[in-house]
This record gives structure tokens, C-alpha cells and sequence, in this order.
């Protein structure tokens, strides 16, 4: 997945010690998305807008915040969240990249 013609922020959001990393980025259209790459581990977000998880490498299962449904995500496949809500996310071997777009 590529993006041209983007504002990209240089300073990283960084979560649980370091072993989640992303950076913001604008398109052109005005769309705001973060990129990122999840570490081996087992992390809690939650949500204020909806978002859609788009894992671009590696894999990871996914359980949404009032669900007990294990999601399996691979490379190429995505996920969504409901705005105010949230969702556990487990990596194991390698780390897992991914693209997270806000939904309007």
C-alpha cells in the first residue's frame, strides 16, 4: 500500500514501552490515517472515531471490545471498529504492520 502526495507528522505516537509505533499522515483528499507497526505482545485500544485496520504485514487476531469472536487478520485483510468502543489486539513471531484509516 502506497500513499503519494501526503503531510506526514515526524513525530511517532508511541504506546506500551515502544512496542507500538505509528506516524500520521494526511492525503491530499484531507483523509487522515496513522501507519504503524505492532510488536510482538497483546495490546488494548480504544476508540473515539471508527477505523478501519488494514494489515499490510504479518498477522495478528483481533477480539472488538463486546465480542468473545477471535478475529484472524492476515497480510492483505482488514478490520473494522466502531467509533467509541475499542479492541484487544494479539501479535505473535513477527511483527505485524498496518495502516488505520478514520472513518467518517
Amino acid at each position: 500500500m502506497e500513499f503519494t502526495n501526503v503531510t506526514a507528522s515526524a513525530l511517532a505516537n508511541i504506546y506500551f514501552d515502544g512496542k507500538v509505533i505509528s506516524h500520521a499522515i494526511t492525503t491530499a483528499s484531507g483523509e487522515k490515517k496513522t501507519l504503524g507497526v505492532i510488536l510482538p505482545g497483546s495490546y488494548h485500544f480504544g476508540t473515539e472515531a471508527a477505523e478501519r485496520m488494514d494489515i499490510v504485514g504479518g498477522r495478528c487476531t483481533v477480539i472488538l471490545d463486546d465480542s468473545e469472536e477471535t478475529l484472524n487478520v492476515e497480510s492483505g485483510s482488514h478490520f473494522d471498529v466502531p467509533a467509541n468502543s475499542g479492541f484487544t489486539i494479539k501479535v505473535e513471531d513477527e511483527a505485524c504492520h498496518y495502516v488505520c484509516s478514520f472513518l467518517s
